[in-house]
């Protein structure tokens, strides 16, 4: 075997030690959700008591057809008792100072966009606050679109369509979106609530 040969080598190895370190963790895992000892997953795996244990110390590196026998015996395919042992925690924080705001054309409105930019096709979400005597205008989403705005503070008046509706602290109001609307802070004091919008609604089609 050549230099490249053993590079190679050592590559396929180190990755086979990687696998077999997240493999070990999910066998385990699985072997305790599913409440059976090491002696009753050899039974219906199959897999001999002392390789399972091996296994799920990362002290050997098992064949497909060994990793295939535990996967039917967990009642779950190669794929998931291949991926990692647990899924990475997802946390991700944005500052005020780097949170887009958009403001209505009379200055009074804002709204805090706090969606997450991957989902802003389909659904959206902002932080609204209005002064007494705002106003804020919106466009017609497409076809099926809802928006939801709960109240936090003051009271708002929502018009669709013709239809007006008042929405009070701790009340929150659903309607379609999905034609031109209207928000406006009839009162005399500031108002703020949580604006979330689902652009792909098949429920109202």
């Amino acid at each position: 075997m050549g230099v490249e040969g053993r590079e190679k080598q050592k590559i396929l190895e180190a990755g086979a030690l990687a696998l077999s370190g997240q493999l070990g963790a999910t066998v385990q895992r699985l072997r305790k959700a599913y409440n059976l000892s090491l002696s009753e997953l050899s039974a219906q795996s199959g897999v001999a008591k002392s390789i399972i244990s091996q296994i799920e110390r990362n002290e050997t590196n098992p064949t497909l057809a060994t990793i295939w026998r535990l996967a039917q015996a967990l009642d779950v395919s190669i794929e998931r008792v291949l991926q990692s042992s647990q899924d990475e925690p997802f946390l991700e924080k944005t500052s005020r100072a780097d949170t887009p705001i958009l403001v209505s054309d009379d200055g009074k409105c804002r709204l805090a966009i706090i969606g997450w930019i991957k989902t802003v096709e389909w659904l959206q979400a902002y932080d609204f606050f209005s002064e007494p005597g705002g106003v804020l205008e919106s466009e017609a989403h497409q076809r099926g679109s809802v928006e939801s705005l709960s109240v936090r503070e003051g009271e708002l008046t929502v018009e669709v369509g013709g239809a007006i509706e008042c929405v009070k602290a701790g009340e929150t109001l659903r309607y379609r979106c999905d034609r031109p609307h209207v928000i406006r802070n009839l009162g005399e004091t500031p108002a703020q609530a949580t604006m979330v919008c689902i652009l792909k609604a098949a429920a109202m089609e």
